[in-house]
């Protein structure tokens, strides 16, 4: 069963209260499952010990005239920042600063999101978030990694991440859900369970798409967000447990997230003039399913519904519109030579460094924002990449694209 099938079918089972058995374990034997469980606590012994907690970063960003801009941040560690040294460093205080910056406004952020939290536990954090903020001017949910890991039923955290993002837009506010990260890229994890975690990671990430979108959110992959530069300076991107995000870390997931929340703000004007998919950048409109799918491949994507010919469904479901607010690195031409001066040899020639601020015809927001490259061709729905990537064969991805290893949670 194909990727975009699997998301469909799971986020069904979510609507219609069916269920899906727990994250991929199903269908492994009693043999197999012993397996994973030495290996998973291997991992736990490699990764080391949790923090005793982390920074405490609700309070009000930025200044300006006009009401602050209330902001909500739900989810499990990632959204609570453990790993973060002081409260700035969040994701949250980073995108309230951000926020405030564009706006000229105040950001008032309050974070109910607990650390170890399943989907499941969205329902009381939800309870507490619109008790002390009734009416959110945004929200930015962060789960998805303790779901796989604890091996929750997929269609019952998608239910609940559902209804969490269907409560928070009944009380008026704009939903951004990063999802589920690629656990499959935590290189403590020894392989097959690394292999697993993947497939779980992106099936249960695609399923959130779909809820997401659905519920009248918009989903931003996190994915494998750190791989990259992680595997160049490890110490860098990751605290010290080699878990969870290091400050840089989760500034690199709040650069992905703050285009999408600046612009279901409508900073930019986007209510007015919607964002054209861009199809050299690989944007698009189509399939909601469809669109989820290419979505978990590629770290940074956003997906938000859409309408065609003024329709909001067609014959393959909820029409959902695929973004690369990230912008990718383009390679600039070559300098001609310069000539040289008597009795000396011509100057090779110079290739200038990208500047990644220039504006650009596929800038969707209107704003260019530089996280690094972002591999925008399409991924078929399958995990023929991740067989050949584990059994050391070669990723066909195009030169440039992002290496799979490792890491985020």
């Amino acid at each position: 069963m194909g990727r975009a099938r699997r998301a469909r079918k799971i986020a069904q089972a979510a609507a219609y209260g069916g269920g899906m058995g727990v994250a991929g374990l199903g269908a492994l034997g009693a043999l197999g499952y012993g397996i994973l469980r030495g290996e998973a606590m291997m991992a736990r012994r490699i990764v080391g010990q949790h923090f005793e907690g982390a920074p405490s970063d609700s309070g009000t960003y930025g200044s300006g005239s006009g009401s602050p801009l209330r902001f909500l941040v739900l989810g499990d560690s990632t959204g609570v920042g453990m790993g973060a040294e002081h409260p700035h460093q969040t994701v949250g205080a980073t995108i309230a600063s951000g926020v405030a910056a564009f706006s000229g406004r105040p950001v008032e952020l309050t974070n109910v999101a607990v650390i170890g939290a399943e989907s499941t536990g969205l329902d009381e954090q939800l309870e507490r978030g619109l008790a002390a903020v009734p009416q959110p001017d945004v929200a930015v949910i962060l789960v998805g990694a303790n779901d796989v890991t604890h091996r929750i039923d997929r269609s019952i955290a998608v239910r609940h991440l559902e209804m969490a993002v269907c409560g928070l837009r009944e009380a008026g506010a704009e939903v951004v859900v990063g999802t589920c990260p690629d656990l499959g890229a935590i290189q403590p994890v020894p392989q097959p369970l690394r292999l697993l975690a993947r497939r779980w990671s992106r099936d249960l990430a695609a399923a959130q798409t779909v809820a997401v979108v659905e519920a009248g959110g918009r989903a931003v992959s996190v994915g494998d967000l750190l791989s990259e530069a992680f595997s160049a300076e490890p110490h860098v991107m990751f605290s010290k447990d080699r878990f969870h995000p290091s400050p840089a870390g989760y500034a690199r997931v709040a650069a992905a997230l703050l285009p999408t929340v600046s612009a279901a703000l409508d900073l930019f004007g986007e209510g007015s003039t919607p964002a054209e998919p861009n199809l050299r950048r690989g944007e698009s409109v189509g399939p909601l399913a469809v669109a989820a799918t290419k979505a978990v491949t590629q770290p940074g994507t956003e997906v938000a519904p859409a309408e065609v010919g003024g329709q909001a469904r067609g014959a393959h479901g909820r029409w959902a519109v695929l973004l690369h607010r990230i912008r990718p690195t383009v390679p600039l031409p070559a300098l001609p030579a310069l000539p040289a001066p008597p009795g000396r040899p011509a100057a090779p020639s110079a290739a200038p460094a990208s500047d990644a601020s220039a504006p650009d015809a596929g800038t969707t927001s209107g704003t260019a924002y530089a996280l690094g490259d972002v591999d925008p061709a399409p991924t078929e729905d399958t995990d023929r990449t991740d067989s050949a990537h584990h059994a050391g064969g070669t990723d066909e991805r195009p030169a440039g694209g992002r290496a799979e290893d490792p890491v985020l949670h």
